[in-house]
Order: structure tokens, then sequence, then C-alpha cells
């Protein structure tokens, strides 16, 4: 290939050094290929991040013992230095027992904002400072561009089925000065095809699908493991009042869901909402799962003017309430009682505490992310179950 993606750094590439995030991926691998062709100084970095002996045979998990071992093979192929990092009592802390605190107390978490917040872009960017690196790099989709004011931006991939903005808002602006990530431009094919063109030996690796430290995608299984009140049953209540079964764990239910709550109605019912205190999943009607506002907590914002100003001016946004969502119209605005609020301008379907609210200045494929925060409560448009029933 000819075509390679810009790797917006300054200074002479030789004496420039770079610390790749090597996952083991071909991502990141492709990452690292980009940077020793072109010169720079590379040092690949693997992060170990929990104990692997469950996963390291099964694929599809990043940071497990084989991810492990192939980095270090793509590292020997491009003749770089490689280094594993043990970050496991970090990563205990920061991601998984927040995982499963939040489950206990019945929000719906996101580990991989957290992990991305902590342990790769506020400790593994000091890890690299420390071994005298100009940039960190990592494989993630996402645009980073300079902006008129000398500060940078973060954009939506290009192409928009890979975008991982969303796990990422909670970068901050001076993070945002070290960290490069070349592939928010390219496609996951032309990846694919470098690759290959590097000899590399994960060319062909399938993409990771799991959350990375759950075995399997069993996720009740870690956190009965670390927060055991979370599967005590309690009882199954209608938005009316009535009981109408037994559940296995406030962890097993998410706002929005449907299938699984073992219960026999006339009608589909959904989770609406979770009382870990009381043990207490409650359902109701499609329609009663519509917000038209949210309130959101340990807000990230990357504006070009202060976010109290924003909030003041109830500036236009986009916002992501899922991962899989397109971008809806919003504004901001600021709660009764001051916390920092997101209007929607039609109603959204299963907004869940503990999840992201994701911001952009557009809804396009383009869209530069603004910032965002943390899901702490959800208004319901249907005020009263005359409403919904």
């Amino acid at each position: 290939m000819t075509d390679l993606p810009l790797l917006d750094t300054d200074g002479d590439p030789a004496s420039t050094r770079v610390v790749v995030a090597m996952s083991g991926g071909v991502d990141s691998s492709v990452v690292a290929g980009l940077y020793a062709r072109a010169g720079y100084d590379v040092v690949g970095v693997t992060l170990q991040l929990y104990d692997h002996g469950e996963a390291a045979h099964r694929r599809g998990a990043c940071c497990a013992g084989q991810d492990i071992y192939d980095a270090s093979e793509v590292a020997r192929t491009l003749g770089i230095p490689h280094y594993v990092l043990d970050y496991e009592s970090r990563f205990k802390e920061e991601v998984i027992d927040r995982f499963a605190a939040s489950y206990a107390s019945g929000v719906t978490p996101i580990p991989c904002v957290d992990c991305n917040r902590t342990v790769k872009f506020r400790d593994l960017l000091a890890t690299a400072e420390e071994l005298g690196a100009r940039y960190l790099a990592t494989g993630h989709y996402v645009a980073s561009r300079a902006l008129p004011d000398g500060r940078r931006g973060l954009y939506r991939a290009a192409e928009e089925a890979r975008d991982q903005s969303y796990f990422l808002y909670a970068t901050t602006a001076a993070q945002l000065e070290r960290l490069r990530f070349p592939l928010g431009e390219m496609r996951k094919a032309d990846v694919r095809a470098l690759a290959a063109e590097f000899g590399l030996p994960v060319a062909d690796k399938p993409d990771s699908q799991d959350i990375c430290f759950v075995p399997g995608g069993d996720y009740a299984q870690v956190v009965q493991r670390l927060r055991p009140e979370a599967a005590e049953p309690g009882e199954i209540v209608h938005l009316d009042g009535r009981v109408l079964g037994r559940h296995r764990g406030v962890m097993h239910y998410t706002i929005g869901q449907r299938k699984g709550l073992g219960i026999a109605t006339p009608e589909p019912l959904y989770v609406i909402a979770i009382d870990a205190a009381r043990q207490e999943v409650r359902v109701g009607p499609r329609a009663a799962l519509t917000v038209s506002a949210i309130t959101i907590d340990d807000v990230n914002w990357l504006g070009d003017i202060p976010f109290t100003e924003a909030l003041a001016r109830q500036a236009d946004v986009y916002v992501k309430v899922r991962s899989t969502r397109p971008p809806v119209p919003a504004h901001l605005a600021r709660a009764a009682d001051g916390t920092p609020a997101v209007h929607l301008a039609v109603g959204e379907e299963g907004v869940a505490p503990g999840q992201a609210c994701v911001l952009y200045d557009d809804a396009g494929a383009a869209a530069r992310l603004l910032g965002g925060g943390t899901i702490m409560r959800a208004e319901r448009v249907a005020k009263s179950v005359a409403e919904v029933a």
C-alpha cells in the first residue's frame, strides 16, 4: 500500500520515541508497524491486566496469555523492544471492582470506559513519559486532529461501524496532546492489508468480542464472586404495584431488558428500574422506557467554550446513550438541583444509569466529540402508570 495514514507527530522520527500500547490484536500491531516503518523510536508495551489462567486459551479477549505472546511475536517481527507490564492490581481496583460494585448497586457499567480513563490513558501514559516517549499510540478507531487554537480534538472514525469514540469520551485535553490514534482515518480492510504487507503473524487474527476479564461472556460469575449480595433474589414488581414474581438477583437485569424475566404476562414487559437497596426489579410496558431528560455526573468536556458556559447557553448537542445507537439532537441545561442535564429533542428508550451519555457537535460520521458523562438518572416521559397503560 502507498497511502499510509498521517502519523501526526512533531520532530525528527528517528529521535522521537513512541510507545505503542500493543494488545496482541491486528489493530495495535499495525500501529506499531506504521511507526516502525516511518523510522520512529518505537517501544511496544503490553499490559497484563488480570489473572489470565482461565482465559489464556480462548479466542476473542484482549490482554490474555495468548495475546501477550502474539504482541511479543509482532514486536520481534518488527524489530522493536517489547515490555509486558503487570497492571493487575490497579486494573482490579479501577475496573473489575467498580464493574462488580455497579451491578450490585443496580446500575449498568461500561468497563471499557473505566479502563481507558484510568489504566490506559492515565497510568500507561505516565509510564510512557517515564520511558522518555513523546507520544503514546493505540489502535483505537477514533480520529485526533489539531484545532485552530492549537489544542487537539477527537472525531468519530472514518469507518462508522468501527468508531470507538463513545468509549473514549473521558479522554482529557491534556492527554490528547500526547495520544495518537492513526487508525481513525482508516478502514478495517486497509488495516488488515497493512498487517499482511508488514508480514505480521496476527494479520488474520479475529477481533476481540468479549469484555476482556469475563471468561466466556459470563459477567454474572465475576459479579457474584466479588459482590455476592448482587445474586440475592427478590421481587419483580409492576409499576402499578403488583408483585409478578421473583428474580435471580439484580445483577442479571438492566434497563430495557425484556427477555429472561421469568414471568408470564399477557403483554410484553420491560425492566424500567432497579432498586438494589430493596432488591426489586420494576417492570412495565415499553412506553415507560421513554425518557426526555438525563442527568449526568463526572463530566469530561472537550468543547471550545467552558462547560459552565455551554450549560448556561443551553447549547445544542447530539448525544449517544448507547454505543450502538446514532447520535440524537438534544440541548444542555441544569436540573433543578443544579446537576448537568441533557434534554432530548425526541425521547430515547432504555437509558440506563451507569452507562455513558456522550456528546457530539453533529450527527454525521465526521462529528467532533465534545465530551460526556455518566448517566445518573433519567426523567421518564410518562409520569404515571395511567399514561403508559
